[in-house]
């Protein structure tokens, strides 16, 4: 099938087709005798993996390296081990999200927690000298 096909049935641009060809990651692409690439049936799945894996963090290297020749032949191994490190790449940055979201939390009890005889600037240098920044004037 052309490109502009391809592109309806995956609903994916054209121009990103041509990256994702460009970057090796679709690799069974014909050219006919007019020069337009022909793709094959299986190039739609091949985009809706390629989609999906972007979708859940991987990036266009990491799917490159799982991703096999031949679509029905995929490394067992391989793609188990990278769907087990993107899980952990994904807890790691939950964990971070979660204290990030603690300190911000944190400070907006800090700033809210402003004595009744403090102007915002006095309670701004109260709230800086907590967080151990020094007052600049």
């Amino acid at each position: 099938m052309k490109i502009g096909e391809l592109a309806t049935r995956s609903g994916i641009a054209a121009s990103t087709i041509r990256f994702y060809e460009s970057k090796g990651l679709l690799k069974a692409v014909s050219r006919l005798s007019n020069g337009y690439r022909d793709y094959p049936l299986e190039a739609v799945a091949l985009l809706a993996i390629i989609n999906d894996a972007q979708r859940v963090g991987f990036s266009l290297e990491e799917i490159k390296q799982v991703l096999p020749e031949d679509i029905s032949s995929w490394r067992h191994d391989e793609l188990i081990a990278a769907l087990h490190k993107k899980i952990a790449d994904i807890e790691s940055l939950e964990v971070r999200l979660a204290q990030n979201k603690a300190h911000l939390r944190s400070l907006i009890q800090l700033i809210d927690s402003r004595p009744d005889n403090l102007d915002c600037k006095d309670n701004a240098v109260r709230v800086m000298a907590t967080m151990g920044i020094p007052n600049v004037k």
